[in-house]
């Protein structure tokens, strides 16, 4: 039941993303508002698609939080993007910034429910994964992934936005705002992976290729941080490097299950 919710969550954000296009297209507000309502209709039934996957996971005698496999990790994800943009950009009536967000949303889930690659089946855990560290960390890690996509996303958008001040303003706001959550987020989902790995597996740091991967996509990131301090306002090096760490967090996330190591997604 949950698959199949989740799976009309992919075309809720379809609707949505169109429904931004044509508000682009039309210069019509009515357009924009409609696309924030299915977007937020969409948001309420992922949840409801995420807790009643938990639930179910509780009758089949396994009850773990829904975020242990590749399947339930692009949910999350997908969920993560979601939920940031309507926290960050839910007042700021430009139709612009959902139709570059919920095409995000709408191919992570499309990914998830339609890929013949990924398994929807409610799992047992591995040992290693029987923890509480599992919720902490994860979530902490997918909201900072989705924050870091958001930063960079509207980072791109300062840049065409150039032409219009008041609007490039409140973009560089949200854009600001989502940097420092992410950072803030995927630096606590570092830390809390290497107390779970010494629980796990006897030591803090391994040099797995996600724990490699992760530290590389932090660098970048962090380097962004101090160009946007120095710079002063969103300069195009700085949107460069916004692309760079965007393009690590798609290796960290996606790249890394074609190499071998304990966090690659089966």
């Amino acid at each position: 039941m949950n698959t199949t919710i989740l799976s009309a969550v992919t075309f809720v954000y379809l609707a949505s993303f169109v429904l931004f296009i044509v508000s682009e297209a039309t210069g019509k507000g009515g357009w924009e508002k409609a696309g924030r309502l299915v977007a937020l209709g969409g948001f309420f039934l992922h949840t409801a698609g995420i807790v009643l996957r938990w639930v179910e996971s509780h009758h089949a005698g396994m009850g773990h939080a829904p975020l242990s496999n590749f399947y339930e990790s692009l949910v999350f994800f997908s969920w993560a993007v979601v939920f940031l943009y309507l926290v960050y950009a839910w007042r700021q009536a430009s139709g612009i910034i959902g139709a570059f967000v919920m095409p995000v949303a709408f191919l992570l889930m499309a990914y998830a429910s339609f890929s013949p690659s990924v398994d929807s089946q409610i799992k047992p855990l591995i040992p290693a994964l029987k923890s509480n560290w599992l919720i902490v960390h994860v979530i902490t890690c997918f909201l900072g992934y989705a924050a870091f996509v958001l930063a960079s996303v509207f980072g791109i958008m300062t840049l065409m936005k150039g032409d219009n001040p008041g609007r490039s303003g409140a973009v560089a706001g949200m854009l600001d705002n989502c940097l420092k959550t992410g950072y803030i987020l995927f630096t606590l989902g570092i830390v809390t992976g290497s107390v779970w790995a010494h629980m796990a597996w006897g030591r803090y740091w391994g040099w797995d290729p996600k724990e490699t991967w992760a530290l590389i996509t932090w660098l970048i990131y962090t380097g962004a941080i101090h160009v946007r301090i120095r710079d002063g306002a969103p300069s195009r090096r700085f949107v460069i490097i916004l692309i760079i760490g965007l393009a690590g967090v798609a290796f960290t996330y996606f790249g890394v299950n074609y190499l071998p190591g304990l966090h690659s997604y089966q």
